[in-house]
């Protein structure tokens, strides 16, 4: 047993190892991971070539939520920078909350960072420049927009991850909201005090205490509120726009009350200028507006939400017996190349800028696919090991010969009842690895669900601290922060941020672990 175990661990401690100390980016890492799983299958797990391929592919058709995703998102964010609508945004941004830093943290990297992963931007790219521009450090603008958003990573991408979770629990996409928000108010108001501690220690967590509070309630409260108040969870796809526009006018009451202005100009560059009068505001938002009306309409006009999510679920069976519903016409990635698309008639893009979109696009694009996509691909290979052909369905004749069924069986012999607590560190294990949440439950996901069956434990909860973990680990990831660091010409910083954030991701960690033992 002990061999198996070891065998079936060997892949990821592969892929650790290529990351760590080989420092080959994600892709490459998680394909040569990949490989190796499905020789270890091969020979010691009686798992077929055809069954290893099919569950591969099964694993990547799996995956569109997330990869596909990510190369739409990624085609939007290209269009919107080479037409100069985001960098009109970006200005917008820096005049928010110039007097109070508490404030202007809560306000940029809680609500702004998760309103913008959860329509596919990205907070690593977009906001350290704006936080090194309003005076922050190398180290402060580079760490804090990879914490941010953490709490609610669940629902980034439009709410990519959480999809993935109830396709692979089986659960109603609202009923796996409500397990994930249980977590969300406290976690959200830790990272608040996390971020003020890595800027100003114990005299700012003082002196930010209140908006603090009232922004990590507000972040976790609206998750509450989208998951338990019918009219609001038809939209629980939406829950991290939501969240991240309720913080930030939250934030902005906040000003109000306390008598603080909310908008500065006084920082803005003859080039900041320049920008604001090429574009309006409403103009450089477009792409994401169209987006949210299109999916607004799409998730509470209940007709269409039945015909797109469960009348044309678009379902296919790489593997006999195993139904993956696409809903390719439902999931956020078909609506956000659309929406562009239609923003083009607001923004009216010139040819120059039309050809830059698509020559960056197709650079930048194919890597970030792969690499959201291989570590779904290993977790099918290690779901699926073990199966054989017994006529119309396929399915495991020996536990002993199923990876995921003998890690299951060690870890419930190991831990015990405290397997719920050891379960958060695993996803801040596997988001360190893969750097996706998304990846996380997908590699995870049976394996707690024969854990929990054994150990009677509720699997939900596991299965929700684990991918909670996973989200917290966009602080440590070493690729989120070389892209941040990247974006401000501060490559090697992201080595002391690690230093500094892992004993904060390490604690955020551990109070969702404590949850997870309440709740569970």
């Amino acid at each position: 047993m002990a061999l198996l175990v070891f065998l079936t661990l060997l892949p990821i401690m592969f892929i650790v190892y290529l990351m760590i100390r080989r420092q080959l980016p994600a892709d490459v890492s998680g394909a040569a991971g990949w490989v190796l799983t499905i020789i270890i299958a091969l020979l010691f797990f009686n798992t077929s070539l055809e069954v290893s391929l099919k569950s591969s592919l099964a694993g990547l058709v799996s995956s569109f939520p997330v990869s596909v995703m990510v190369l739409a998102s990624i085609f939007q964010i290209t269009f919107m920078q080479a037409t100069g609508a985001l960098q009109r945004i970006v200005v917008f941004i820096k005049t928010l909350a110039p007097n109070n830093k508490a404030a202007q943290i809560m306000l940029l990297n809680v609500g702004a960072g998760t309103l913008l992963v959860s329509i596919g931007a990205t907070p690593v790219s977009i906001l350290p420049p704006i936080l090194l521009a309003l005076g922050y450090s190398t180290f402060v603008a580079v760490a804090l927009p990879a914490i941010g958003f953490d709490a609610l990573c669940t629902f980034a991408l439009l709410g990519a991850p959480l999809v993935v979770f109830g396709d692979l629990t089986g659960t109603p996409l609202v009923e796996s909201a409500q397990v994930f928000s249980k977590f969300l108010p406290v976690i959200s108001t830790l990272i608040g005090f996390g971020m003020l501690w890595i800027v100003g220690r114990f005299k700012l967590i003082k002196e930010g205490f209140i908006p603090c509070i009232l922004a990590g309630v507000t972040n976790g409260g609206v998750a509450i509120a989208m998951s338990y108040i019918p009219f609001l969870s038809s939209g629980v796809v939406l829950t991290g726009v939501v969240a991240g526009i309720c913080t930030i006018l939250m934030m902005l009451v906040y000003l109000i009350i306390t008598g603080q202005p909310i908008i500065d100009r006084s920082n803005l560059t003859k080039e900041d200028r320049s920008i604001e009068r090429e574009m309006s505001l409403l103009t450089a938002l477009s792409p994401w507006l169209v987006l949210v009306c299109i999916l607004l309409a799409l998730n509470f006009y209940k007709p269409i939400f039945d015909l797109l999510f469960n009348s044309i679920a678009m379902p296919i069976a790489i593997i006999p017996g195993q139904i993956i519903k696409t809903r390719m016409l439902w999931n956020a990635y078909t609506w956000v190349f659309i929406s562009t698309v239609l923003a083009a008639l607001f923004i009216k893009p010139s040819g120059k800028a039309i050809k830059e979109t698509w020559s960056k696009w197709i650079t930048r694009a194919p890597r970030p696919t792969i690499a959201a996509g291989v570590f779904f691909a290993i977790a099918f290979v290690l779901n699926n090991s073990g199966v054989q052909n017994t006529g119309d369905v396929w399915k495991v004749t020996n536990p002993d010969s199923n990876m995921i069924a003998v890690l299951a069986q060690a870890s419930a012999n190991t831990f015990g009842s405290l397997y719920p607590f050891v379960s958060s560190f695993l996803g801040l294990f596997g988001g360190f690895v893969s750097g996706s949440e998304a990846s996380t439950i997908a590699m995870f996901t049976k394996y707690h669900l024969l854990t929990s069956e054994m150990l009677h434990a509720d699997p939900l909860i596991v299965i929700a601290a684990t991918a909670i973990g996973g989200g917290l680990a966009s602080v440590i990831s070493p690729a989120k922060l070389q892209n941040a660091a990247a974006t401000i010409d501060a490559l090697g910083i992201e080595s002391q941020v690690i230093k500094t954030a892992f004993t904060i991701s390490i604690l955020l960690t551990t109070a969702s672990a404590i949850m997870a033992m309440l709740f569970v």
